[in-house]
């Protein structure tokens, strides 16, 4: 299991922070994760694997200006 903010979500051997984002509705909206208290950003999305038992935080795209 993987923890997203309160929610536990199950975990798979191979899973990618791309492949979890995939999974969600709005997986769309997320520029940056932090994954384990460190910060990962959309281009390594598909290459960084989620350890089993990670904390994931999802970080929204916010305009400004």
């Amino acid at each position: 299991m993987i923890k997203i903010g309160e929610e536990q979500v199950p975990w798979h051997e191979g899973m990618t922070v791309s492949g979890l984002l995939a999974q969600r509705e709005d997986g769309h909206m997320y520029a940056v994760v932090r994954l384990n208290g460190k910060l990962i950003s959309r281009p390594k999305f598909d290459t960084t694997p989620i350890p089993d038992n990670s904390e994931v935080i999802l970080i929204p795209m916010v305009a400004g200006g």
